[in-house]
């Protein structure tokens, strides 16, 4: 695997963490404005934008149903590895974004 996919990689990750902790801390300032608790919508702002994490990281679904068809038809198998581990990563990055809200919100962490 080249160099290029690494640095892919570790960026997908972190992508997908500040769209879901900053997401979530400034979403939360929406809800103080109007008036509602913003640490506990902070925790539901973060589940709703995981997928919006995901989508981001990985550079918009468009890119990545090409890269799959191009694994899929062209015969290249090691596309299709590699879209799907740049998947992994933004979805590990959503994880870990979520866990630190849920820590920064003093929950229960699963």
């Amino acid at each position: 695997m080249e160099e290029r996919f690494f640095a892919a990689f570790i960026h997908c990750f972190f992508i997908a963490l500040g769209v879901i902790i900053g997401g979530s801390f400034i979403g939360s300032i929406g809800d103080f404005a109007t008036g509602d608790a913003p640490l506990t919508s902070m925790g539901r702002i973060a589940e709703r934008l995981r997928i919006w994490g995901i989508v981001a990281a990985i550079g918009g679904t468009f890119d990545a149903i090409a890269n799959f068809e191009k694994g899929l038809l062209d015969g290249s198998p090691i596309d299709l590895f590699k879209q799907a581990l740049l998947i992994l990563s933004a979805m590990g990055g959503v994880k870990v974004g979520i866990i630190i809200i849920d820590w920064f919100l003093q929950k229960e962490i699963s």
